[in-house]
């Protein structure tokens, strides 16, 4: 069986993070080809490199190009693909119709955002709306890792629509070694109270409410430190943190590959995100254990237990994430494992990727 998998680039994401996770899952089943439709592959390049029998392919697709989409067709028949799965939500409609064309018996449309992430005007919706009911016609399966995606991009659901949620191997993030041999690596002072993030520079991350709340902390509490992690964090507050004299509080580590050792020298962990799709990062740090505040949006209220949705709050809300947090840091809450439990199990990786697989294989 060979599929086709099109998303936009390797640059490490939580698209681009699930499809190496799920390909890795799969080694061997089944003949992968990834296509980067920027034409760009990205910081993830050698992970993906790393699969048996995969390709990966740059090919400009853009948003009004349809000569390339010519050529895409020529490409598709040619090739003979089993399937074809487009992980760019709305944006997959031209690619679902071009494989329509070329007599691809499965098409899937994977949203893996929960709202419309551009900047819109009339142009812009007028072309979502076209795309969007392109999708509608021609993918024989649409799925998403949220309910919340389905009710922002359609009206009405049908047989082929199915959420499946991101899948996790737990064990990863069962480490021995201590949380003082993992700062010590990492230049973090071992008898800090460290609060981290995980999370790539996008505004949909929300770091500026992250800084402003640790002015707040840090001006309290000589011992609270910040811990930031994801691609260009090391380069975009430099500025801002200086500003507000912060820069010896926050450590600045940039994008990291072992996130299970970056997590285990937390000792709590903020997640205030505007906007997600189902929040991966999250779902790792409860996996880990680490006590947590985040956000109230939709996809991050589906995806925590019900028993800890108090610690949810507007994703602007300073006031209220540096009080629960100072909460726990003068009191120290214990973890609840029943939650860490709660969640490998939803988030099992056998189970979610095995819906994912049965989709595309029948």
């Amino acid at each position: 069986m060979k599929i086709l998998f099109v998303i936009t680039s390797l640059n490490a994401g939580g698209i681009e993070n699930y499809l190496l996770r799920f390909l890795h899952h799969y080694e061997s089943a089944f003949y992968p080809v990834v296509l980067c439709k920027s034409a760009h592959f990205g910081d993830l390049e050698k992970e993906y490199s790393s699969i048996q029998n995969i390709r990966l392919l740059k090919i400009k697709l853009g948003y009004f190009n349809f000569n390339a989409y010519r050529n895409f067709q020529t490409f598709l028949e040619k090739e003979n693909f089993d399937a074809v799965c487009d992980f760019t939500g709305n944006f997959a409609g031209l690619v679902m119709k071009t494989a329509f064309n070329a007599g691809i018996q499965k098409r899937v449309t994977f949203y893996r955002g929960s709202t419309n992430r551009f900047s819109e005007n009339t142009l812009k919706k007028l072309y979502n709306n076209w795309v969007n009911n392109l999708v509608l016609r021609y993918s024989t399966s649409i799925l998403s890792n949220s309910e919340a995606a389905f009710t922002y991009f359609f009206k009405k659901k049908d047989e082929r629509f199915h959420v499946i949620y991101n899948g996790l191997d737990s064990s990863k993030f069962k480490l021995s070694i201590s949380q003082e041999q993992v700062r010590l690596q990492l230049n973090i002072p071992t008898k800090a109270f460290v609060i981290g993030h995980t999370g790539r520079v996008h505004f949909s991350k929300n770091h500026e409410t992250i800084i402003e709340v640790a002015a707040i902390l840090c001006e309290k509490y000589s011992d609270i430190y910040f811990v930031l992690v994801g691609k260009n964090t090391d380069q975009a507050f430099n500025k801002l943190l200086k500003d507000k004299n912060l820069t010896k509080r926050f450590i600045l580590l940039g994008y990291q590959e072992n996130i299970p050792l970056i997590l285990k020298s937390f000792d709590f962990y903020f997640f205030p995100s505007v906007t997600e799709g189902q929040p991966n990062s999250l779902i790792e740090a409860m996996v880990s254990g680490l006590p947590f505040v985040a956000s109230d949006i939709a996809p991050i209220k589906e995806t925590v237990p019900r028993s800890k949705q108090e610690v949810l709050f507007d994703p602007k809300n300073i006031a209220a994430f540096a009080t629960k947090i100072e909460d726990y840091y003068l009191k120290k809450w214990k973890h609840d494992p029943e939650i860490t439990l709660e969640v490998q199990k939803k988030f099992d990786a056998d189970e979610k990727f095995k819906e994912f697989f049965e989709i595309l294989k029948y």
